[in-house]
Formats: C-alpha cells, structure tokens, sequence
C-alpha cells in the first residue's frame, strides 16, 4: 500500500528540528522547504507555519531566532551539552564495559543531541586505549543480582581471580556462594555487589566482573539487623578500593601540601583541627586494609598516622615487608 508522504510532513518536520537544532544551530523557512521535498513532501510557508504551531502546543520548544535569515530551531531538550557530555564522561570511566558496548552507550547518548552537539561531542569522546575488561558478562551478573534483590531471594555465583597467565579461575574449587545480595554499587569504574554472608554474619564485597556462574536461588533472602543497617555511604567513605576490613577511628598529622587529598577522599565534614600553619591533626573512620596503606605510602612523611597503634604497628610492617623485596 502506498503511503501519502504528505501526511508524514508534520513528523518529518519534527525530526529534522530534534535531529539538526539548537539554541546555536537553527533551520531557515527555505532550509525547512527544502529538506521536506527531499523526502518527497511538498510544503508552503502558512502550513509550515501551522506545523510548528501545533509542534509548539504538542509540547516542544520551537523558537524563532531573527538572525539573517530568520531560523527556528529546538531551544529547550531533556539534556544540554554539558550534560550529555558528563554522561558520556561517565560512561567512558566505567572500567567493565567492553570497547564494543561503550561505543554503544555512548551512540545512544549522541542519540539525544542535535547534530551539531554531536560533533562537539565526537571532539570529546575516546573510547579506544583505554583499560577494559573486555567481558559483557557483567550485564547478565547485573540483572541477575537486580532480580534477586527485587525478589527477595539469595544469589548463587561461582567467584574467581586471574592466574598468572591471565586466565580467570574460580576460588576452592568452584564453590558455589550463596549469599543475600544487599546493594550493587559503582565505584572506581567497577561494578561490586555488597551481600550478606551467613557463615562470618557480615557484609562482604563482591567484584560483580569476577562472579560467574550468576544465577537466582529460590531461597528466600536473610533479614536481620546487619542487613537493615548497612549503610552504602558511610562504607564507601571508610573503604579504600573498596577493600573491607575492621573500622577504626584513626587520627593522623597532615601536612597542608596533602590537604587537598584528604579532603577529597573523606569529605569536607571530616573532623580537622589546624596544628599550626603547615600541619593538622585529622581524625576519620577507616577500614584497615593493604589499600589504606598503599594511600598513606603515597604521601610519605606528610600523613602521620597517631592512632590508634593496631593500624600504626600494621602499616610499618606493610612497608617493612616491602623493602624486604628491594634487597
């Protein structure tokens, strides 16, 4: 059945306006006119003009800009370019999405600019280079740890870690985990699942990247108290790396030169009390862990940890054992 193209002028109308405008870009009349008989539909200026009247009441911005000539164009979307632009930034951190599907993250963002943003888009995007872990299989573990947590049921995985030859094998004999999925969260461009371990009665954080063998349990999932109360924030601000380990109140002596990082990595509220000009004494909740130590190492002598003396002893035997390497 032939289809009456000049029915479709309204929608044509409407796509080159989302596809090719914005506040900075917009079309003439004659630009309009012309691009409707490349697809076959005729058009005059007083029905254009009522195509973009009902366009407006439709709900879209269509402005006039009385530049030489006259242009309209789309001057309000869902997303501006510096938005878009900080999407595709935070899609090209995420360390677990392959090359191939980054580029189709990012395509699908492009999908929601005007032709011109994406061009200015394209001047900012690089995919390419970066360190991936090239597996998709993280969707699949995703969705699976979704459903259980909207079900209310246990999940099963098979964990692993790579071996020297970068082959990924499952831990004590592929032993199947089951455990109570609490939270899915990102950080550092990794995925973790936060779950309940019913054998240590404690949280444990799982690299969603090294689970296998995902799948739902029928089981129904644990409630309790710890469970109720984990609190995703206040872990991740103790936590380097997302390592777990025993939280303790530690206070230390900062140089101002590493202000800025303390800063960053507890937040301004942390509890800071000025020494003198060039030091103060820093206090904060920390999970001891070889990631805490490889921080603190970064700064030699301008973080001082005081107390408490658990984390002072474990810290100088990390560095101990270190040099003992360098002999």
């Amino acid at each position: 059945m032939a289809v009456n193209r000049q029915k479709l002028k309204l929608l044509y109308l409407m796509q080159m306006l989302l596809e090719e405008t914005d506040v900075e870009h917009g079309l003439s009349m004659p630009d309009i006119i012309a691009r409707l008989g490349e697809q076959g539909v005729g058009a005059e200026r007083k029905s254009l003009y009522r195509d973009i009247e009902s366009l407006r009441e439709f709900g879209l911005d269509i402005r006039v800009y009385h530049r030489a000539p006259a242009e309209y164009a789309i001057a309000t979307r869902d997303f501006d370019l510096s938005e878009l632009a900080l999407m595709v930034n935070a899609v090209q951190s995420l360390r677990f999405l392959s090359e191939r599907k980054a580029k189709s993250l990012v395509n699908s963002i492009k999908g929601l600019a005007s032709s011109p943003q994406r061009a200015a888009l394209d001047r900012q995007i690089h995919v390419e280079g970066r360190v991936r872990l090239q597996s998709e299989s993280v969707f699949f573990a995703v969705d699976c740890i979704h459903q259980a947590i909207a079900g209310k049921r246990q999940l099963c995985f098979v964990y692993c870690d790579y071996d020297v030859n970068k082959n990924r094998v499952p831990r004590k004999d592929e032993r199947i985990y089951q455990e109570t999925p609490v939270r899915l969260i990102c950080s550092e461009g990794n995925y973790y699942l936060a779950a309940y371990n019913e054998k240590h009665a404690r949280i444990v954080i799982y690299r969603v990247d090294r689970m296998a063998k995902v799948r739902v349990s029928d089981h129904p999932a644990s409630r309790n108290e710890v469970i109720a109360n984990f609190d995703v924030t206040k872990y991740e601000n103790r936590s380097f790396s997302m390592f777990g380990g025993k939280a303790v109140p530690v206070t230390m002596t900062v140089a101002k030169e590493a202000m800025n990082a303390v800063i960053d990595r507890f937040g301004r509220d942390v509890h800071v009390v000025a020494i003198d000009a060039d030091r103060a004494r820093v206090s904060a909740v920390v999970m001891i862990s070889p990631t805490l130590y490889g921080w603190l190492a970064q700064f030699g002598s301008q973080i001082q940890v005081e107390q408490p003396r658990e984390l002072v002893e474990g810290y100088r035997e990390h560095l101990q054992n270190i040099l003992e390497t360098l002999k």
